[in-house]
């Protein structure tokens, strides 16, 4: 697929926009931008999500571990990985609501 047309350029504000994300690196780094946007709130378009779901994706999405972010664990979910431990901050006013157990 394009990258045109499921990679989002503002994921990359401190750099040039990749034509491609050929390495394991750069797929990598694209995930760790993602992830810290979308755990910030800003949901990635469909076309994005379906291209991250490909298996291709998956050993960047193991090679990532980007322990602190909810994203990244959803990922991995997707993606048929092993849990690993989150890292991330746990609020107590979310983590003792009652109604949390139905989310």
């Amino acid at each position: 697929m394009d990258n045109s047309s499921w990679l989002d350029g503002a994921l990359y504000p401190d750099t040039s926009v990749p034509d491609t994300l050929a390495t394991l690196a750069e797929r990598v780094d694209f995930l760790a931008r993602l992830c810290a946007a979308w755990d910030f709130g800003l949901l990635p378009d469909e076309v994005t999500i379906t291209e991250i779901r490909q298996e291709a994706w998956r050993p960047a999405v193991e090679a990532c571990r980007f322990l602190t972010s909810p994203a990244y664990h959803l990922l991995r979910r997707w993606h048929g990985l092993p849990a690993l431990p989150y890292l991330g901050q746990r609020i107590a006013s979310i983590r003792d609501d009652p109604c949390l157990a139905r989310v």
